[in-house]
């Protein structure tokens, strides 16, 4: 039984002195007839380190022992005489060189070993007898008693017998009581996939609601546990699409996009066919240091203030950064920023992270560099190691002027051309546009980072298909789109602004094995070795590529008044929702 070892332990009639030379059989016999002596153990059929000693092995460590002090004790001697006549040290005897020899050679033996009889046990586990009893586990035919040892993981049981014995819906229905915790299905089953099979059938008992239309089977559960999703009962299909090629920097990129809006791949893909023929587009990485910003609390303001000084003092931040910098390779502390209220105070870290995203490389350096601050402002009481000044999966202004993760610009020139014949308007109608919706509209909504037409959507996309954050959208669609016209009036400049790209290529949803094939697909799969984040910054590029296309193509829609048109064409569905329900 999974989770319960039983021991068999058994009482021999002094059986251990006729093991030593006979055969199994024959010891097995005499053991139960009570003939032999007793008081000696059997022979340990292993192989053992002291083995290969002409000596038993505590007979050596006492030799190298007693060699050691003696070799010792008789040059000290020596020496001494030397130091009183005025000889040399260096000038030495026969007795002294084999007394020398003899005391190095004893000095490795001691420091380097410790005694094999020590090391070999401490290997193994046990001594002589522990090797015994297990001997006797199969060689006794009668056992006296049987001692149930739990192990660390009690076995759950159900109906008399381990759980994973019974039927699914009996477990299912466990589950449905209270008798079997749905969150230890995983722990007490060992099969992934049996667990979320069996919680589904729970959770389809309890609201008598079917499930049939989400997937269950054909995903590998195991590659979630502990770190993806909890108390999975399936897995929803969002389609992947592909625009391109985006021609960036001089390079092709094929974008995956997992969407279920009509129209955004199509667009995008217009927006990237329009930059492709116009040169292609160009990118520059502003920034790349994730944030994470704890609060602590003072008796006074007055604290708080002295912690802010001293963390803004020069003398103070490099070593703080060595404090920081210990918990990771790759974690490298940027700066801190610190802001009041009243006795409260709010320190804003910003860390390199390589190829992860990176909030909990910086959250362990954070809680590092908050542990040694303790020790220097005993009485700076910490609230919580995220105080919203960071600002994570919200709309804020410190993340608009500031920046968190990778702060990326793209631009690219679209020939008059290209916007008449492609985007099936004029450069013109674009830069009216673009003022009165991005720029004067969002203003007058009063939009924290918004000034865009739909960034978000294309963002949300590639997040979903390259296994990003999605709730991570929020601040990473920060973007401010621009219009200007270029070339004497007659070609349209636009660049994306967008200061908070947050995304990885390691960790996360991005070793899924989808997400990875997206990512594999772009060309930034796993952790850059050549270049630590190289990787993750190539994709933080592409997003703004991206969310180029789709906003050149988007606002073309809107002043062309192709909008509406193509949206009932390609973004509602035909199928009969009465047949379906």
């Amino acid at each position: 039984m999974d989770g319960i070892v039983l021991r068999k332990t058994r009482k021999f009639s002094g059986e251990m002195d006729c093991c030593s030379n006979k055969k199994m059989e024959d010891c097995i016999e005499s053991c139960g007839s009570g003939k032999s002596g007793a008081g000696k153990k059997m022979k340990n059929s292993r192989t053992l380190a002291s083995d290969a000693l002409p000596l038993p092995v505590g007979l050596t460590n006492k030799v190298f022992f007693i060699l050691f002090f003696t070799a010792s004790y008789f040059l000290m001697r020596r020496w001494r005489e030397k130091i009183r006549t005025s000889t040399p040290l260096h000038v030495l005897s026969l007795g002294e060189l084999v007394a020398i020899v003899a005391q190095l050679a004893s000095f490795i033996y001691l420091l380097g070993f410790f005694g094999i009889d020590y090391v070999q046990n401490f290997i193994t586990g046990g001594n002589d007898d522990d090797d015994v009893r297990e001997e006797e586990k199969f060689m006794s035919p009668v056992p006296k008693e049987e001692v149930a040892v739990k192990s660390s993981a009690p076995q759950v049981q159900l109906k008399g017998i381990s759980l994973g014995d019974n039927e699914d819906d009996d477990i299912a229905a466990a589950v449905c009581n209270g008798t079997v915790a749905s969150y230890s299905l995983e722990s007490t089953l060992g099969d992934c996939a049996r667990s979320a099979r069996v919680r589904r059938r729970a959770l389809e008992m309890m609201t008598g609601r079917s499930l049939d239309g989400l997937p269950l089977e054909g995903f590998d559960y195991g590659s979630i546990l502990g770190q993806c999703c909890e108390l999975p009962v399936g897995y929803v299909q969002i389609p992947v699409g592909v625009a391109g090629p985006l021609l960036l920097d001089e390079l092709e990129y094929m974008v995956p996009m997992s969407t279920t809006e009509g129209c955004l791949v199509a667009s995008t893909n217009r927006g990237c066919k329009a930059i492709h023929m116009s040169g292609g587009a160009t990118s520059v990485l502003l920034r790349d240091g994730m944030t994470r910003a704890p609060v602590v609390r003072f008796a006074t303001a007055k604290r708080a203030a002295d912690l802010k000084y001293y963390i803004e003092d020069p003398n103070n931040s490099e070593n703080l950064s060595l404090i920081f910098n210990r918990t990771s390779r790759f974690a490298r502390l940027q700066g801190l920023q610190c802001g009041i209220a009243g006795r409260n105070l709010y320190i804003r870290f910003s860390c390199f992270t390589g190829d992860a995203m990176g909030m909990n490389m910086v959250s362990k350096g954070v809680q590092n560099v908050l542990d040694f601050l303790q020790n220097e402002f005993p009485d700076m009481d910490v609230i919580s190691v995220s105080g919203n000044f960071c600002a994570d999966k919200k709309p804020t202004a410190v993340n608009w002027i500031e920046g968190r993760g990778k702060s990326v610009v793209c631009e690219a020139v679209i020939t008059e051309a290209v916007v008449n014949k492609v985007l099936k308007t004029t450069v013109p109608a674009l830069l009216e546009l673009n003022m009165l919706k991005n720029l004067t509209g969002s203003a007058l909504a009063g939009a924290m980072g918004g000034f865009n037409a739909h960034a978000s959507n294309v963002v949300s996309a590639i997040f979903i298909a390259t296994g990003q954050d999605p709730a991570q959208n929020v601040e990473s669609s920060h973007c401010i789109t621009m219009m200007e016209s270029s070339n004497g009036g007659k070609d349209l400049h636009i660049s994306v602004t967008m200061p908070c790209i947050e995304v990885g290529t390691v960790g996360g949803g991005t070793q899924l094995a989808s997400q990875s094939a997206c990512l594999n697909l772009i060309g930034v799969k796993g952790a850059n070795a050549q270049s630590p984040g190289a990787n993750a910054r190539l994709l933080a590029r592409i997003v703004a590529g991206a969310v180029l296309a789709g906003e050149l193509s988007l606002m073309s829609a809107l002043a062309a008044g192709q909008l509406v048109k193509s949206h009932m064409k390609y973004n509602r569905s035909s199928r009969d929702i009465k047949s379906i329900s």
